[in-house]
This record gives C-alpha cells, structure tokens and sequence, in this order.
C-alpha cells in the first residue's frame, strides 16, 4: 500500500468512526432529544356534495344543523372575537378568506383550521369577479388558491365567489377548473356589511334560519361581533348546532 493509500484509508476510518459517535448522539437519548411535533390538522380539499346542484344555498334540513359563514377580510382583531365567542359556545363556522387578508395576516389561516373550523377562497382581492374578463377572473381565484395551499396544504374546502352571493356561469367553471366542483352560495344573508346595527343583525337571523340553513357574515364589522352572541344563544335556545359546511352536509 503506498502513503497516499494508506492516508485515504485512515481518513475513511476517522469518518465513520466520527458518523457512529454522531449516530449514538442522536439515538442514546432516543426520541425524547428531538420530540415530535404533534401535526396540525390536514386542511380539508374540496369535494363534490353529490345531489346538489352547482350553487349551494341549504343544507339537509333533517337535522338540527346550520353554517355560519364568515367572509374573512378586514380588521384581524374582529376575526379573533368571533372565533372567540363560535368557540365558547362550541360553535364551528366556515371561513371563506380573501387573498390579500391572508397575505397580511398568514396565521389567522392555521389559527383557523387548527380550532376545526372550515376554510375557503373568497378571491384574491375581493372585487366583482362576475364582471371581469375570463383571465382576470381565472387569476383571483387561483391567486388565493395558491395562498391558501402555501400556508395550508389545501386550495380551501368551498370557493364563493366576491361580491355576490352566485357565481356567473363563467366563474361557476373556472372555479370547478381550479378545483372548487361547487360553489357555497348561502340561504340567509344578514346583511351585517350595511351597518344595521347588532339588535338588527340577531333579528334578522333569528327569524329566517332554520335547519339547514346556510348563513351569510362578514369579519371586520364590530356588529357582527356584538350580534354573534345573541344569535348563537338563540341556536341554542332552538336546539341548533352550528357546524362548519362540511359537517352540515356530512
């Protein structure tokens, strides 16, 4: 064996007696020197509700079940009282996101999954998708899609198109070719965005939800989240559930 091999083979033998020491390091101590992190909840993907047609309004009205939907843009703090109060009440509501919101506050989209609530798109910018040409159109929904799977895993259980409670037949199909079959329109609309007032808002949906129903609200609106209180004890005085979208049609 000349010098150099005999210096390449000391080298490899220092290696692997270096690698078994590193080896034994990390596995003496066994899983408790590197813990697993327990996983967050896998973002639901969208599916097909079979027998339903393109636009959602109502759910089964067979059981004691109703969606509160939540457009999710606007003031963060907003959004936090009304998962807040949802969750003091055992409540689970569905979350349909705009783009930009969750490009300024990216830890509301864990926050929200992470409590069993649903998640969806709601546009990238919020603004009258059923005006807008084919492209743009296409753009603000796989916009937030792609914000949604960044910070998720998920494009987002349920798609509803901005401003407007159905979507275009246009956008309808764009939003089945970026992975949305349906589109979550909603039976009961509490106008909470006009500025009614709370004792407006709770009036209002007291009287028009029933069993099924799927119910219209917006975050950034401090109405809402004074109204919200009221109508989740009036739920519960009726013997309604509120559920997340999914679990209304499970």
């Amino acid at each position: 064996m000349t010098q150099t091999d005999r210096r390449t083979v000391l080298q490899a033998a220092a290696g692997l007696v270096t690698a078994a020491a590193f080896t034994a390091a990390c596995t003496t101590t066994g899983a408790a020197a590197h813990p697993t992190a327990p996983k967050p909840p896998t973002a639901r993907t969208p599916r097909r509700i079979p027998g339903h047609p393109t636009h959602l309004t109502h759910g089964p009205g067979t059981a004691p079940r109703v969606a509160l939907t939540f457009h999710g843009n606007g003031d963060p703090a907003t959004a936090e009282a009304v998962l807040e109060e949802s969750e003091r009440h055992g409540a689970h509501i569905t979350v349909l996101a705009v783009g930009t919101w969750l490009d300024a506050n990216p830890g509301l989209a864990r926050r929200i999954l992470d409590a069993g609530h649903d998640l969806g798109n709601h546009t990238q910018h919020h603004l009258d998708i059923n005006a807008m040409q084919e492209a743009r159109a296409r753009a603000e929904i796989t916009d937030c899609a792609e914000r949604l799977r960044r910070l998720t895993g998920s494009i987002g259980t349920w798609f509803r198109p901005s401003r407007a409670a159905r979507a275009s037949p246009l956008v309808a199909r764009l939003a089945r070719d970026a992975g949305y079959p349906q589109v979550l329109s909603y039976d009961v609309d509490s106008l909470d965005f006009t500025g009614p007032g709370p004792a407006a808002i709770s009036q209002t949906l007291t009287t028009e939800i029933r069993p099924g129903s799927i119910v219209s609200l917006h975050f950034g609106y401090e109405d809402t989240v004074a109204a919200l209180p009221a109508v989740l004890e009036d739920l519960a005085r009726r013997g309604l559930t509120a559920v997340t979208t999914t679990e209304l049609f499970s």
